[in-house]
């Protein structure tokens, strides 16, 4: 299997095992976010939003998913980043797990399907190999990633949620993606919500956004995918996106949001200074590096996707 397609065994799980040992949440919300890929303005402008829902009465709970790192390829924004980060409930996306953890033949470890372009590929496993050259200057770092988990359910409002990367089999799995559900895979997450028995499913790896609602056996379930934290995932929209959890509406306006056993569970834009970034992002990666050629459109203009296209059963 090429480097960047190939799913290490380290990556998989069983979904049975996923709700055992949940941690009790105490807090209003659950700011649950994704793809943040090292973007050091848009963890500034989540902090905002938790503040403003704050003021508002509303004690809110940052936990990270994996793929906080990325694009800082640098000695000190690498720092900052994990720093910063690390101060709260986080799990492995498979970007950090390769930095602490590296696995002969993965690359990137993205485990990216057949539809992903093979200079995607490529492009990744070389930007993985860069960072991995960074990550080996901060070991006390590396110790800190490696004791992270691959997944975490959390009890909140007596219900279970779990918070994972990839899909309920594997670390890097595509079976929560917008393309998994575009193609119909009904039967997969029946499963999957029987084995595991939880209520709410909060990935993200795959980059596009999914909302998601049905029943399981009579029962209520729902998924969200916030696509990325740290780079844009709508078409002409820059802005990152968090999924936010409450029993409460949120302050600001979502793009996204569905109603879930009593939950309020909405796709929140990340509006950070784009100009600012960019020019970070264009001293650590020149025009024409691999981070550059893959990922700096989407920075400008986000991605094809429309928002109606976001909730899943679509819309006629």
């Amino acid at each position: 299997m090429t480097e960047g397609r190939s799913c290490p065994l380290a990556y998989r799980y069983d979904p049975e095992v996923l709700a055992e040992n949940p941690t009790l949440v105490s807090e209003d919300v659950l700011y649950v976010i994704g793809g943040l890929y090292g973007n050091p303005y848009a963890l500034d402008e989540i902090e905002e939003m938790a503040l403003a829902e704050e003021r508002q009465g509303h004690r809110v709970k940052l936990v990270f998913n994996g793929d906080f790192n990325w694009f800082n390829a640098s000695d000190a924004l690498f720092r900052d980043i994990n720093n910063r980060v690390l101060d709260h409930t986080v799990s492995l996306g498979n970007v950090d797990y390769e930095l602490a953890n590296p696995s002969p033949g993965a690359g990137c470890g993205c485990a990216y399907p057949a539809f992903v372009d093979q200079g995607v590929v490529e492009r990744s496993n070389r930007m993985m190999e860069r960072l991995q050259a960074i990550a080996g200057e901060h070991p006390d770092i590396l110790k800190r990633l490696s004791l992270l988990p691959r997944y975490r359910c959390l009890i909140f409002g007596g219900l279970k949620v779990l918070v994972l990367h990839g899909d309920p089999e594997s670390l890097a799995g595509w079976g929560l993606a917008h393309e998994s559900f575009a193609a119909g895979n009904d039967t997969r997450l029946a499963h999957w919500f029987r084995a595991s028995g939880v209520d709410l499913i909060v990935s993200t790896h795959t980059c596009l956004p999914v909302l998601w609602k049905g029943t399981v056996d009579g029962r209520c379930c729902a998924v969200a995918n916030n696509g990325a934290a740290g780079m844009g995932n709508l078409v002409s929209d820059p802005r990152g996106l968090i999924t936010r959890i409450g029993f409460t509406s949120p302050v600001a306006e979502p793009v996204a949001g569905i109603e879930s056993q009593g939950l309020n569970v909405t796709l929140m834009p990340v509006a950070y200074p784009l100009q600012a970034w960019l020019q970070t992002f264009d001293r650590l990666w020149m025009p024409g590096s691999a981070a550059a050629i893959s990922y700096r459109d989407r920075l400008v203009g986000g991605t094809s996707l429309m928002p109606e296209r976001i909730v899943f059963p679509l819309l006629p």
